[in-house]
């Protein structure tokens, strides 16, 4: 087999993904930094039969002790591991050597939650325009349910069960399922409803499903319903990134924090699996910590005598 040095089976797979994959220059640059970085780490002049296994796992290892994001390196071990495989297809190589090598777990951000008085801040506004009372059922709906933004906006009006509360919406999957409402949503939409009528005989709609609608009569959209979370969370004086999907992360939250059974909020909230639910049983608790370590003096006095 003859020898092939790194640094000039790096060019020809750059060339491979130009001409025969037709990658994007940008993707075309992203790969060619990439692989001049491993190629610096292990030298260009080297044989590509001789990397092994140690070479791979010292070049992650560098990258990490220098601070990059996870993401970011799981993204240049990608494109290693790649590139290698190129090198088997072709025959310069037998075996990749990258192949032994994880991709590093990306830590989990916690979910953006509200507190109970911050969400009641958002919720409660004045009432003076049908797009107001509209503001106030999408943002009921969401917080009160726990249901996806897609899926209040998808839901149609027969699909309501105002006298058990209850609302069917279709999750991830096509799977539908029932959520359920507070008194405060019922009453939301008890307002909402005969405005919702009287808007379409101003507007001359007469076949339109959609549960939330737009004030001229259609179908809210995501996009719609995430422009009114923005707005609400900081006419509320809320100065962060908030939406929609908060909502649903700040019912899982406050539900569990009142007692409710991890796989009861499983259910309501359509995961398949229950891994995907546990996370929320520690935001309270850190949200609570967060706060305690800001605004407690003694907490400060404590972290400053260590």
């Amino acid at each position: 087999m003859d020898a092939h040095d790194i640094a000039s089976t790096s060019r020809t797979y750059l060339s491979y993904l130009e001409s025969v994959r037709n990658l994007s220059p940008a993707t075309i640059t992203a790969y060619e930094t990439d692989l001049e970085s491993f190629v610096s780490l292990v030298g260009g002049e080297r044989d590509v039969q001789t990397i092994e296994l140690a070479d791979v796992r010292r070049y992650i290892r560098s990258l990490s002790e220098a601070g990059m994001a996870v993401s970011s390196v799981n993204r240049r071990l990608s494109a290693i591991k790649g590139f290698f495989r190129f090198l088997v297809r072709t025959g310069m190589i037998t075996t990749n050597p990258a192949d032994g090598v994880r991709s590093l777990k990306s830590p989990r951000p916690l979910p953006e939650v509200l507190f109970e008085r911050e969400m009641g801040s958002v919720i409660e506004f004045p009432i003076r325009s049908f797009g107001d009372l509209r503001d106030r059922v999408l943002l009921e709906l969401l917080y009160s349910s726990g249901a996806r933004v897609s899926e209040i906006c998808g839901a149609n009006v027969e699909h309501l069960a105002l006298a058990r509360k209850s609302l069917l919406v279709r999750g991830k999957g096509g799977k539908d399922r029932y959520v359920f409402l507070g008194s405060s949503a019922e009453e939301a939409l008890r307002a909402y409803l005969p405005r919702r009528s009287e808007l379409f005989r101003e507007r001359g709609v007469d076949s339109e499903r959609a549960l939330v609608v737009n004030v001229r009569g259609g179908r809210l959209s995501t996009r719609g319903a995430f422009a009114i979370v923005e707005r609400r969370t900081l006419t509320a004086g809320i100065n962060r990134q908030v939406g929609p999907h908060a909502f649903r992360h700040s019912f899982a939250t406050h539900v569990l924090n009142n007692g409710a059974d991890i796989r009861v909020v499983q259910e309501l909230l359509g995961h398949s699996q229950l891994s995907t639910t546990q996370v929320y049983a520690h935001v309270g608790l850190d949200r609570l910590k967060s706060v305690y370590a800001n605004a407690h003096p003694h907490a400060e006095k404590k972290e400053n005598n260590r």
